[in-house]
C-alpha cells in the first residue's frame, strides 16, 4: 500500500544519514581502529576492511541504488541504468568485504563461519547477487517481454527489499558482535569509541528505514517498470 506522501522527504533524510554512516564508519576504522590495509602485520587493520566495504558498499550504496527511481529526476532509462550500476558497485564492494573478513580470519588463524553474522552474510551476499543477476536479464539485457517485465516488477521490489532489510539488520549485528569482542579485549564500555560504534548501527537503521519509506512513498511520476510504490 502506498504512502500517501511523496518520496522526496524521504531520499533527502536518506542522503543525509548516508554520509553520516559513510564518516563514523571511516573515523571508527581508520581513527580508532589504526587504520585500512590488504597486507599487514596487524591483522585487524585487513580486518578493517570488511566493516567500511559492507557499510558503504552494501547497505549505503545498495540504498541508494534501490532509492535512485525516487531520488533522481532523470528519464526511466537513465534511472533503471544508474539503479543497475549502483547495485553492481554495492554487489563488487560487498563481496570484497566479505572476502577481507575470511582473509583476516585465515591469517590470524581464527575459524570461518561460526556466528550467526557470518551465516546470514554468505546468505545475504548470495541472494544480492541473484537478485542483480535477474533484475539484469529480466530488466535491462535482453529483457523481458512487457507483460514478464509487469509480473515480475512486485517480486522484484519485494525480494530485493527483503535482502536489503537482512543486510541492515545483519549489519547491526556486525557492529555489535565486533563491539563485543572489543568491550571483552578490555575496551571501554562508555568510552567514545564504543558510543560511535553505537551510534553508527543506530544509523545504519535509521538509514535502512528511511530506504524503505523512500520506495514506500510515491516518486515525483510513476513510469513503466520502475520502482512503483508499494
Amino acid at each position: 500500500m502506498a504512502l500517501g506522501i511523496k518520496a522526496l522527504p524521504f531520499t533527502f533524510f536518506a542522503h543525509l544519514l548516508a554520509i553520516a554512516g559513510a564518516v563514523m564508519v571511516l573515523v571508527w576504522c581508520i581513527h580508532f581502529r589504526g587504520g585500512l590495509a590488504w597486507e599487514a602485520s596487524n591483522k585487524s587493520l585487513i580486518f578493517n576492511i570488511h566493516p567500511v566495504l559492507m557499510l558503504i558498499g552494501l547497505i549505503i550504496i545498495g540504498g541508494e541504488a534501490i532509492i535512485s527511481y525516487k531520488s533522481i529526476p532523470l528519464k526511466k532509462e537513465v534511472k533503471k541504468l544508474i539503479h543497475l550500476v549502483l547495485h553492481a558497485v554495492a554487489l563488487i564492494l560487498g563481496i570484497i568485504g566479505i572476502y577481507a573478513a575470511f582473509k583476516y580470519h585465515n591469517e590470524s588463524s581464527i575459524p570461518n563461519l561460526y556466528s550467526l553474522h557470518s551465516w546470514l552474510g554468505i546468505g545475504i551476499i548470495v541472494l544480492y547477487g541473484i537478485q542483480w543477476i535477474y533484475g539484469f536479464v529480466i530488466f535491462f539485457y535482453p529483457g523481458g517481454s512487457n507483460g514478464l517485465r509487469a509480473d515480475s516488477l512486485p517480486w522484484h521490489v519485494a525480494f530485493g527489499m527483503f535482502v536489503y532489510v537482512l543486510a541492515v539488520a545483519n549489519a547491526a549485528i556486525g557492529l555489535l558482535e565486533k563491539l563485543t569482542f572489543l568491550e571483552n579485549s578490555g575496551l571501554a564500555k562508555y568510552g567514545s569509541e564504543a558510543f560511535l560504534v553505537n551510534f553508527t548501527a543506530v544509523i545504519t537503521i535509521l538509514y535502512g528505514a528511511f530506504v524503505v519509506l523512500s520506495v514506500a512513498s510515491q516518486g515525483n511520476s510513476e513510469d513503466d517498470y520502475s520502482y512503483s510504490a508499494i
